[in-house]
């Protein structure tokens, strides 16, 4: 058995779901919402599989995907793409953050990855022959620092692995910090592949900014974006990839032996909600705004510290300052089988040396859901031992 897989534990989030599901917890670990997705996209998809092409479609994507996908990002980010060349369709977000590595990297490569981290980096790392070399993030701002990124870069840096808006931090990276990475990037020729799915969910009137329209990046970095999470339809597996020509036909090859296309239907009705009107993704933005506050007021009115939630479906609470004297993960084990509510331990997205007081919710539930969740709570901090 290959080594890479084979040592590797059950993922914290089948972990938790597992005992959310055998304990009838509410499940706000997983980031999945309630609300089915707009109804207009889904209807499109169905109408697509009945009326359409059911057949391989291209294995770069359908020309009305990726055309959509260009229009799209020169509308929202400003970012002209050729949708021929600089533009590919994957069978979701980590498909292509796969291909990517697995297209850049050779063995003995290092990578530079930001802790914590989404699981499925370093693994893929590993398996394409790369060398993990990890920054640790911290609380609670989580933010870059120079001292950080000069301690990891090196000359046998070949790729930096970097995901903004942050899962599962929350925070949505300032210029200030994208600027100091691309300075880094270009200092020692690395390519950063650019986690973006989360690029719609930002909130308070941030904006999110593209590594690759800063200058002197347009040619080393791979934009990635997630239909899954744009439209909250985490199931339909629908992901891009955009770079400058040179750099996506490699990574075309390795997406060509991996899934090598995605259902026509699914590209048909995400080119469709990608030129929707900006009152749905406003509006998006919006709801989801006012379901991270609920869950932000109760949870400080039931005493627990809460971290700002700057962006994605997330917010996460610092467990220091209660002086519980357990760790996260004891913390979120005894939440789910006491209290019936499962999050995530952030520390099982670090390696080696872990902040170990931070908790993760999900908040793009419904209005009971989270009251209930709540109220289950509501005993933790007093009272709840």
């Amino acid at each position: 058995m290959n080594p890479v897989y084979a040592n590797l534990p059950t993922t914290v989030f089948e972990v938790m779901s597992q005992l959310a599901r055998e304990h009838d917890a509410i499940n706000l670990g997983q980031g999945f919402p309630d609300d089915p997705g707009p109804e207009d996209v889904r209807r499109k998809a169905a109408e697509a599989s009945i009326d359409g092409y059911n057949q391989y479609p291209p294995m770069m994507g359908t020309s009305e995907l990726r055309e959509a996908v260009a229009r799209h990002y020169a509308h929202w980010q400003g970012l002209k793409l050729d949708p021929q060349s600089e533009v590919m369709v994957t069978s979701g977000a980590t498909e292509a953050v796969a291909s990517a590595l697995f297209g850049l990297i050779e063995p003995g490569d290092e990578v530079v990855v930001f802790a914590p981290a989404y699981d499925a980096y370093l693994p893929l790392i590993r398996r394409a022959g790369g060398i993990v070399r990890v920054v640790r993030l911290q609380p609670p701002d989580w933010r870059l620092t120079e001292e950080a990124l000069r301690a990891v870069f090196s000359r046998k840096t070949k790729v930096v692995v970097f995901n903004s808006p942050q899962n599962p931090a929350a925070v949505v990276y300032p210029r200030a910090d994208l600027e100091l990475l691309a300075r880094f990037c270009q200092e020692f020729d690395t390519i950063a592949v650019c986690d973006e799915v989360w690029e719609h969910v930002v909130f308070d009137g941030r904006e999110h900014i593209p590594l690759i329209t800063l200058p002197g990046m347009r040619d080393r970095a791979v934009k990635i974006g997630s239909a899954g999470k744009i439209f909250s339809l985490t199931g339909w597996k629908v992901g891009f990839v955009c770079a400058a020509p040179h750099i996506l036909r490699v990574l075309a090859k390795a997406h060509q032996f991996l899934t090598f296309t995605t259902p026509p239907n699914l590209q048909a009705a995400v080119a469709y909600g990608l030129d929707k009107a900006d009152a749905y993704f406003v509006g998006m933005r919006s709801e989801l705004t006012r379901s991270r506050d609920r869950l932000a007021s109760g949870l400080t009115s039931i005493g627990f510290p809460v971290l700002p939630s700057q962006g994605t479906y997330f917010l996460n609470v610092d467990l220091k300052p209660l002086g519980l004297n357990e760790t996260d993960e004891a913390f979120c084990k005894r939440l789910v089988v006491d209290h019936k509510v499962a999050a995530i331990p952030v520390s099982a997205l670090y390696e080696g040396d872990p902040v170990t007081s931070v908790v993760r919710f999900c908040f793009a539930k419904k209005d009971a859901t989270i009251d209930q969740a709540l109220e289950r709570m509501s005993r933790v901090v007093s009272g709840g031992r």
